[in-house]
């Protein structure tokens, strides 16, 4: 096994743990990615590393890069094409450790924004059969043997162990995904539901309304003015079922904005939207990785969806703080409460199930406090990255 900076084998093997473990923290394959990229590029002290995930068309899918700067790379331009030393790695399936890149025979050149490589050690991710990427680091950081490269066969050893377990680390990534996709349209489908029943009636009961309402106005007006109110009533409520279900449907500019500014956003709508009063508060809260984000912002929107349409709440506040290394939500209202004890019995309430399956699915827990007329508060909590 290789010796750590200043630390000999023990020390390697403690930076190859802590490799794992951070890989083993994300669930969001652009998360793996970029942890499998930087633990590589720390743990053998390169100066440049880069992971590419081919696509069918001789090009890649995903490319990600450690090393250079966003400048950097977008002067570089397109990303590289499946050919010479990449192809090798993933056609081959075969390790790559060489002294100068530039003189291999398989190098075809890089355009005039990519920095100068030498030295250089690349593998493929695999899982049986299947390539499922390739790993490269280049210019080892130490002194390097006339002629000869920086990278070791120690170096090229761990770098396969990391290798090894990014592929079962890439695989549960995909397979959440694929899972998390199934939901989604699993929740659309059943959202699509309650909004057609849900509108349907309010629009049935509109004009039935509509029909008494012109019926009365010749021979009793003053019955006919409360038809029309209760009219302007049921609109108002198939508005909200609309808006309601838009919010939930439409997707998160999570990716543009992030969680804070997304949530902020929406508490904001909602407060216009209903009588109640509806708050936002933030205290020191990190950016997280992006399974956590959508699992709190969902959990936030159920929240205030059950204090809103549900609870009769006269006052919901949001809170989201940092706690450790991840963040913590807090959703409270006044509402008309209810017992937790009786709920669990039940087995389902309120979107209770979703939420704990969204915080269990993201290695975070949920918890809820609530009582017949004492309100309710819904806290998440979330590990971070």
């Amino acid at each position: 096994m290789t010796k750590g900076r200043g630390g000999g084998a023990e020390a390697g093997l403690s930076r190859v743990s802590a490799a794992l473990l951070a890989m083993s923290r994300h669930l969001e394959v652009r998360d793996v990615l970029k942890t499998i990229v930087v633990s590589a590029r720390e743990l053998l002290d390169a100066e440049y590393a880069a992971l590419g995930v081919p696509d069918d068309h001789g090009g890649f899918a995903q490319f990600v890069v450690d090393g250079v700067s966003e400048e950097q790379w977008k002067a570089i331009g397109p990303l590289p094409r499946q050919h010479g030393i990449l192809a090798a790695m993933l056609k081959d399936a075969t390790p790559q450790r060489l002294a100068d890149v530039r003189l291999d025979a398989r190098f075809e050149g890089w355009p005039s924004a990519h920095p100068v490589m030498s030295d250089f050690l690349g593998l493929p991710i695999a899982d049986g059969d299947e390539v499922l990427g390739a790993v490269f680091l280049a210019n080892k950081r130490c002194p390097k043997p006339e002629g000869g490269c920086g990278f070791t066969a120690e170096d090229e050893e761990l770098l396969s162990i990391l290798a090894q377990h990014a592929a079962i680390a890439l695989t549960n990534a995909r397979l959440h995904e694929r899972s998390r996709e199934l939901t989604i349209a699993g929740e659309r489908a059943r959202l699509a539901h309650e909004l057609h029943d849900a509108v349907s009636q309010k629009l049935f009961s509109l004009r039935l309304t509509a029909q008494a309402a012109t019926a009365l106005v010749d021979r009793d007006p003053g019955r006919a003015k409360d038809e029309l109110q209760q009219i302007a009533l049921l609109a108002a409520e198939a508005a909200d079922e609309l808006r309601s279900a838009v919010v939930e449907l439409r997707p998160a500019a999570l990716d543009e904005d992030g969680l804070v500014a997304t949530l902020r956003t929406q508490v904001r709508v909602l407060d216009r939207a209903h009588s109640a009063r509806v708050t936002f508060a933030c205290h020191g809260v990190r950016a997280l990785p992006a399974a956590q984000e959508e699992a709190v912002l969902r959990v936030a929107q159920e929240a205030l969806h059950n204090a809103l349409r549900h609870a009769d709440a006269r006052q919901v506040d949001v809170t989201l703080a940092r706690h450790g290394q991840g963040a913590r939500l807090r959703v409270a209202d006044d509402g008309r409460g209810f017992d937790p004890s009786a709920v669990r019995r039940a087995g389902r309430h309120l979107g209770l199930v979703s939420m704990r399956y969204r915080a269990g699915g993201v290695g975070g827990g949920l918890t809820v406090e609530s009582a017949p007329g004492k309100g309710t508060v819904i806290e998440m909590e979330v590990p971070g990255g």
